[in-house]
C-alpha cells in the first residue's frame, strides 16, 4: 500500500512538471524539461531518506512523508520558472510594428483607416444624401432669398405676405420666383388608379411635405424620374413628386410608382414620379413635394423662397451673396440676404480642396518641411532606393488624404440634424486640423525612415553634453535594425550642424545585426 502510494506521489510530480512545460515557450520547452528532470532527481535523492518503502521504520515514514511534500513543493516552483521565462521571452521579443514600423505595415494601417472611413461613409445617411450633390451643376442665377442675420440659415424666414407682394411687382433683378414651405401631415395609402395595390398601403405615416410652387421644379431645371406625361394631363388631382429616399422607404423603389394615389390629410393626391436625393440642394428635409397653384394662398407660416437673377441681376451679383432692400406689404423696409444656391451648399469636394490647400500653406508654421538628407560621407543611396522612398511617401500621402476626405464628410454629414451653415464649418475645420497634423506627422515620420529599408530607427541614445554644443555635437542618435545606417539629430541647431545627418554603416558593423538582411544602398 505504501508503494502504491510513494508512485502515486511521484506520478503527481511527473504531471506538475509537464504541465509546468506547457508555459515554456515552444523552442525552449525540451530543454527545459529535461533540466529540470535532472533537478528533481537530485531533490528527491536529497529529500526521500534511503531505504525502500517496505522495510521502513515509523521514523523513516514521517521523515519520508515530509521529503515529499518538499519534492512537491519543488515541482510547484516550476511553474514560477515557467512564467518568468515566459514573460523574458515576450520582453526580448520585438514589438510589433505599428504606423512607424516597416512600411508594409504602415501602408497596410493607413489602407485600413481608408476602408474603414469610406464604409462608415457608405452606411450613414446624411453622407449618403449629401454623395448624391457630387454631379450636380446647379445654375448660377438661382438664389436662395432668406433674411438677414438669423442664426440658422436653413431655418424658414419669408412669409406668404413678403411672397406675393414681390410677385406683384416688377422685377428688375429677378424674372421668376418660387415659394415652397415645409409641413409634417399623415399620409395614407390607397389603391392606385391603375388597379394594383401599393406596397406603402399598410397603415399611415408621417411625412415631412413641401408645398411649392408648380414652377418649382421648372425654375429649377430639375427632371423628374419615372413621370407620366399624358397620365397627369388626365388626371385632375394634385401632383406629389417623391423624394428618393421616400420612394425606397415606403415603395420598395417601384419603378411604375407613377400613378399611385395617396392621401394627405384626406385629400387624394397623385404621385407623379421621384426627384433624386440631394439633387434640389435646398434646405428642408423634404419626403414629398406636392405642387400647387397658389401654395402660399393657404399658408400661415414662414418658408423659403428660391428667385431666378435676369441678365442685370447676375451682372450686378459679383460675389457669392449679396444684400437686399425690399420693400414689404405694409411699406416697411426688409433687409434681405440673397445667396448663390451654388455657394449656399458648397460641394463637399470643394471645401475639402480649399481647407487642404491652407493646411498646406500653414505646414511650415509648425514644422520643418525639410527631410533631413544629408550625410556625414560620400556614400549616397541609389537612385532605386531613392524613387522607392518617394513612393513610399507618396503612397502615404495617397491614402491619408482621401481617408481624412471621408472622415471629415463622416463628422459634418452624418447627422442629419445639423444645419448647412454649421455641416459647411465642421468640414472645413476639421479637415483643416486633419490636414495639418497629418502632413506634419508624414513629414515627421519620412524623416526618421532609414532612407536604405525604411524603416523606422528606434532606440534613441542621447550623445554629448549641452556644456559643449558649440564644440562638439549635442543631441539624439538612432539606430537602424536593418544595420544600415545612424542618425544624429542636434538638440540645439548650430550653424555647422543645422538638420539632421544620416551615417551609413559599412559591413564591419555586421556581427551587431546578424539577424538582418542587408540590402545594398
Amino acid at each position: 500500500m505504501r508503494l502504491s502510494v510513494a508512485w502515486a506521489r511521484r506520478a503527481m510530480d511527473w504531471m506538475l512538471l509537464w504541465a509546468a512545460s506547457l508555459l515554456v515557450p515552444r523552442s525552449e520547452r525540451e530543454e527545459w524539461h529535461r533540466e529540470w528532470r535532472g533537478e528533481l532527481w537530485h531533490v528527491r535523492a536529497a529529500c526521500t531518506p534511503a531505504g525502500g518503502p517496505a522495510g521502513a521504520s515509523q521514523g523513516q515514514d514521517h521523515g519520508r512523508g515530509q521529503g515529499q511534500d518538499q519534492v512537491t513543493a519543488f515541482c510547484l516552483g516550476a511553474f514560477q520558472d515557467a512564467l518568468c521565462l515566459r514573460r523574458a521571452g515576450r520582453a526580448e521579443r520585438p514589438p510589433l510594428a505599428g504606423i512607424e514600423g516597416t512600411p508594409r505595415q504602415c501602408l497596410l494601417i493607413l489602407a485600413a483607416m481608408l476602408a474603414a472611413s469610406y464604409a462608415i461613409a457608405l452606411l450613414l445617411p446624411g453622407v449618403c444624401a449629401e454623395r448624391s450633390l457630387w454631379p450636380r451643376r446647379m445654375n448660377p442665377n438661382l438664389v436662395m432669398i432668406e433674411q438677414e442675420g438669423v442664426n440658422d440659415d436653413a431655418e424658414a424666414t419669408i412669409l406668404p405676405a413678403q411672397f406675393r407682394s414681390w410677385q406683384g411687382r416688377k422685377q428688375k433683378y429677378f424674372d421668376g420666383f418660387a415659394f415652397y414651405r415645409v409641413t409634417r401631415q399623415d399620409v395614407g395609402a390607397e389603391q392606385a388608379t391603375g388597379g394594383t395595390e401599393n406596397q406603402g398601403d399598410q397603415g399611415h405615416y408621417e411625412w415631412n411635405v413641401a408645398h411649392a410652387g408648380a414652377n418649382l421644379f421648372t425654375l429649377l431645371g430639375l427632371p423628374v424620374e419615372f413621370s407620366d406625361a399624358d397620365a397627369r394631363a388626365r388626371s385632375d388631382l394634385k401632383e406629389v413628386i417623391l423624394s428618393e429616399r421616400t420612394w425606397k422607404r415606403e415603395f420598395g423603389a417601384d419603378a411604375h410608382v407613377a400613378g399611385e394615389v395617396v392621401r394627405f390629410r384626406g385629400q387624394r393626391v397623385r404621385i407623379s414620379g421621384v426627384a433624386p436625393d440631394g439633387a434640389l440642394g435646398l434646405p428642408g428635409r423634404v419626403d414629398a413635394w406636392m405642387l400647387e397653384s397658389d401654395p402660399e394662398a393657404q399658408a400661415s407660416g414662414a418658408g423659403y423662397v428660391v428667385a431666378h437673377l435676369t441678365g442685370l441681376g447676375a451682372a450686378e451679383m459679383w460675389t457669392q451673396s449679396v444684400h437686399i432692400v425690399a420693400n414689404g406689404p405694409d411699406g416697411a423696409e426688409d433687409i434681405l440676404l440673397g445667396i448663390s444656391l451654388a455657394e449656399w451648399k458648397p460641394a463637399p469636394g470643394t471645401l475639402y480642396l480649399f481647407a487642404a490647400i491652407v493646411a498646406l500653406l500653414a505646414l511650415p508654421a509648425i514644422t520643418s518641411v525639410s527631410l533631413g538628407e544629408s550625410s556625414v560621407n560620400q556614400q549616397k543611396t541609389s537612385w532605386a532606393r531613392r524613387i522607392l522612398r518617394w513612393s513610399f511617401f507618396t503612397a502615404k500621402a495617397a491614402l491619408l488624404l482621401p481617408t481624412i476626405y471621408f472622415v471629415s464628410l463622416d463628422l459634418a454629414y452624418g447627422s442629419t440634424t445639423i444645419g448647412r451653415e454649421r455641416a459647411v464649418y465642421l468640414e472645413l475645420m476639421s479637415t483643416f486640423a486633419m490636414c495639418l497634423f497629418s502632413m506634419r506627422w508624414m513629414l515627421k515620420d519620412q524623416r526618421q525612415r532609414c532612407p536604405v529599408c525604411l524603416r523606422t530607427v528606434t532606440h534613441p541614445a542621447q550623445v554629448g553634453q549641452a556644456s559643449r554644443t558649440f564644440l562638439d555635437w549635442n543631441g539624439t542618435e538612432m539606430m537602424c535594425m536593418g544595420g544600415h545606417t545612424l542618425l544624429h539629430v542636434p538638440s540645439l541647431p548650430t550653424s555647422w550642424f543645422g538638420s539632421q545627418r544620416w551615417l551609413y554603416l559599412d559591413t564591419s558593423w555586421d556581427f551587431l545585426f546578424a539577424g538582418s538582411t542587408r540590402p545594398t544602398p
